[in-house]
């Protein structure tokens, strides 16, 4: 295994010149990878739910993607490893607030390759309802004259909107802005992710096509348990709580609100989970508790307080003086 490891880091590090027009690798000039501890990152996924394809999609006996679990998809990039789609699979990403269209981009995936140029892609769909997706208008100039195989190498400058264009560490940004408006996708309130593996075969039967209806080629086949796109996590970077609608806490109650120093909790029972975040969705406390959470600290103004009581989601609105 090591040595096939060595084989395909060899084979995919292969220098290229860039030849496209999009974005270059992570570091070089005109590049437009985030790293994971960029400032501009606000939040993380909070919820996965993954469908797995099969190792290799022309072969029924291949079995599925096995490396990782929808919860290595969950937090911050680098921290609980990855989950593997396999051909053709499928991850839904959940989020503590909705995603809004800013300025810029909004969002970014990280996939976890270890070499600029061996990438596995996948395509990013995004919902405002958890029913209807619309897809980012992903363009691939990657030849098709022959295929790349499973250790071949894919220059970024010929990607655009597709996740996994950048190494471990380096998110590819979306911006909301690229996807045509819709009267069934609310660009204000995206509640929903969809990163779903491209097949990089050139065999028509199996292809996977881009917006202009070119076939995108990645590495394939890639027959191991860690076949396709290896989803590290997804960052947001435009998050609103402001249009949440203020749940009743149950049994909790809060109090004072308005604030000066501590927050406390009536009715708990036992320790919950808490988030504490700004108006703007940047979470500013987190942790557990029974009874308070100080707030001496904070400056004046709106925050919201989310409290996890028997695997439910709570919200109230807290005023700090």
């Amino acid at each position: 295994m090591k040595h096939l490891f060595n084989i395909i880091l060899l084979m995919s590090s292969t220098v290229l010149l860039a030849q496209g027009p999009y974005a270059d690798r992570a570091g070089l000039a005109g590049s437009s990878a985030m790293h994971k501890d960029s400032s501009a990152f606000i939040g993380w996924a909070s919820q996965c739910l993954v469908q797995r394809g099969l190792q290799d999609t022309a072969d029924a006996s291949s079995g599925y993607a096995t490396v990782g679990t929808a919860s290595s998809a969950i937090g911050k990039a680098g921290l609980n490893g990855v989950v593997s789609l396999g051909d053709g699979g499928k991850a839904i990403l959940q989020f503590d607030y909705p995603i809004y269209d800013g300025p810029g981009p909004d969002f970014a995936v990280f996939e976890n390759s270890f070499s600029p140029t061996f990438l596995e892609l996948a395509f990013v769909d995004v919902s405002s309802d958890g029913q209807n997706y619309f897809r980012f208008p992903a363009h691939s100039l990657t030849d098709t004259t022959q295929p790349i195989g499973g250790f071949g190498a894919v220059d970024p400058t010929n990607i655009n909107n597709l996740a996994g264009k950048y190494v471990a560490n380096y998110g590819t940004p979306f911006d909301l802005q690229e996807i045509p408006n819709s009267p069934l996708l609310n660009k204000g309130q995206i509640t929903h992710i969809r990163i779903v593996d491209v097949v990089g075969a050139l065999n028509e039967n199996f292809a996977t096509y881009d917006t202009a209806g070119r076939a995108i080629q990645d590495p394939y086949p890639t027959p191991f348990a860690s076949s396709g796109f290896d989803l590290d996590a997804v960052g947001v970077i435009h998050s609103s709580i402001t249009s949440i609608r203020e749940n009743s806490l149950s049994t909790i109650k809060v109090y004072p609100n308005p604030v000066e120093d501590e927050i406390n909790l009536l009715g708990v029972i036992q320790k919950v989970e808490f988030k504490l975040s700004n108006a703007s969705g940047k979470i500013i406390k987190n942790g557990t508790t029974q009874n308070r959470i100080a707030v001496n600290e904070l400056e004046s103004g709106l925050y919201f307080l989310r409290i996890v009581e028997n695997q439910q989601l709570r919200v109230i609105k807290i005023i700090k003086k």
